[in-house]
Parts: C-alpha cells; sequence; structure tokens
C-alpha cells in the first residue's frame, strides 16, 4: 500500500475561479506523489465507486483537494466509501498558495513527478445532488416530504437518498427546510451550512447570567428572530421547489 495521493476535484460547478483551478492544477501536477484529476467527485461518488474503492485499498492517507470538509466526508459516506486516513483542502477558503504551502508542510509533498491521472465520469447532467449529514439528521422526514421528485426514501427509521439524479440542477428547496442543517448541497455557489460549512452555535449559559430578567428577553428575541428566518427561508425554499417544477414542465412541452 502506498503512502499517499492526491485527488484533485477540478470541477465546473464555479464555486471558485477557473483561474485558481487552473493554478491549483498545475501545482499539484508537480508534486512528488500520485495525483487524481478529478472531473467532477460528485459525480464520481455516483458512477465510479470503483475508484474510490481501490483509492481506498491502496493509499493509507488521502489528501482530498476540494470544498468543505464536512460536504466531502459525508458524501463519501454516502457513496458507501469511508475514506479511512482522509484529509480535505478547502479549496473555497484556502488560496492557492497557503494549499500549496500546507501540501509542502503538513504532508512534507514537494516537487516531483509520479504517477498523474485524469478521472472522468460517464454522467451527462450535472452531479447536483442532496447529501444527508446521518450524525445531525434527526429523521424528521421534511426534506422527503418536501421533495417531489423521489430524491428521497424515507420509511423505516430510514431516510435515503436513492435516486440523485431525479434531483433538479440547482434547487436546493428540500435542504432549506430542514431544522438541524442536515442537508448539504455540495455544489451549492453559497457559502453556507447548505453547502457543506459547519454550523455556528451561538449559547448563552443561564448560570452565568446575572440577570434573569435580560436573559429572557435575549432568549425571546432568539426566538422571534428564528420565526422571522424560518418564514423566509420556506418563501424561499417553495419559490426554488416552483422554479424546479416549471423547468421539469418545459422538458416535458
Amino acid at each position: 500500500m502506498s503512502r499517499s495521493c492526491i485527488l484533485f476535484c477540478n470541477c465546473s460547478a464555479g464555486v471558485v475561479s477557473a483561474e485558481k483551478l487552473e493554478t491549483i492544477g498545475k501545482l499539484v501536477s508537480e508534486a512528488d506523489t500520485d495525483v487524481y484529476e478529478l472531473h467532477d467527485l460528485c459525480a464520481i461518488t455516483i458512477d465510479r465507486k470503483d475508484f474510490l474503492q481501490e483509492i481506498e485499498k491502496n493509499y493509507e492517507r488521502k489528501i482530498v483537494i476540494a470544498c468543505y470538509p464536512r460536504a466531502v466526508k459525508k458524501m463519501l459516506v454516502q457513496a458507501g466509501v469511508p475514506f479511512s486516513g482522509l484529509h480535505v483542502l478547502n479549496f473555497r477558503e484556502l488560496s492557492a498558495e497557503n494549499i500549496q504551502k500546507k501540501l509542502r508542510d503538513d504532508f512534507s509533498v514537494s516537487e516531483g513527478k509520479l504517477k498523474y491521472e485524469q478521472v472522468k465520469s460517464s454522467l451527462e447532467v450535472p452531479a447536483w445532488f442532496p447529501v444527508i449529514d446521518q450524525e445531525k439528521c434527526t429523521l424528521c422526514g421534511q426534506c422527503a416530504r418536501f421533495c417531489l421528485f423521489g430524491v428521497y426514501l424515507f420509511q423505516d427509521k430510514k431516510l435515503e437518498v436513492v435516486n440523485p439524479l431525479n434531483c433538479k440542477n440547482l434547487c436546493p428547496a428540500c435542504g432549506r427546510t430542514c431544522p438541524v442543517s442536515a442537508i448539504i448541497f455540495p455544489r451549492l455557489k453559497e457559502d453556507s451550512v447548505l453547502s457543506g460549512a459547519e454550523p455556528g452555535q451561538i449559547k448563552i449559559d443561564l448560570a452565568t447570567s446575572q440577570d434573569e430578567s435580560m436573559f429572557s428577553m435575549l432568549q425571546q428575541r432568539s426566538q422571534n428572530r428564528r420565526s422571522i428566518l424560518k418564514s423566509g427561508v420556506m418563501q424561499l425554499a417553495e419559490e426554488e421547489r416552483r422554479k424546479a417544477l416549471e423547468q421539469l414542465r418545459d422538458k416535458k412541452s
């Protein structure tokens, strides 16, 4: 088993600029480790699981250059190939220079050339689909009920993405309805929990509050704000779902 490899997602989702992808591609092509340039990591988790299984079997350490670590990890779990020894470098947040620095300093990758292979998917449609964060999911079934396209299967206290390609491109509506932010759309351009960022948490410890009335006021404000935000999010989700339905009707007509 080889020590490590680099998997570079050179996709066309538009979450980072083409110039940045080109720069990253050039620097990894000159690395002294095995490099796999992926046409689209999302698509490969659907139709190239054989490739992912070979990577898991042949390499102790997998350095994935892609989007949010949470999105990548949960997507691999959903594909049934949870990588051991996985390290994700987030090209949404890291510059090409910082990625190069981390490869050198954290993983002892230097210049040189070993294996360089391009890996493509056979999918002709954009690989747009939801990823379930099973650790956060409470099995409320809201996403499955909201989706009109048969993407999910929710039964026997289990939620699965069974028809990922039924999902309508650029429609993250079902994910917006999730009360615990357990749905991820890795290709979503917005930088948010919905695209895979780690959820932030704001905690107020009553034991440390010297004024219970102040705490109650802050708590009420927080509840009011959540109610307003939820209403706005649901309106956005319903609008996105409506657009997806219109696109489907246009294709059939």
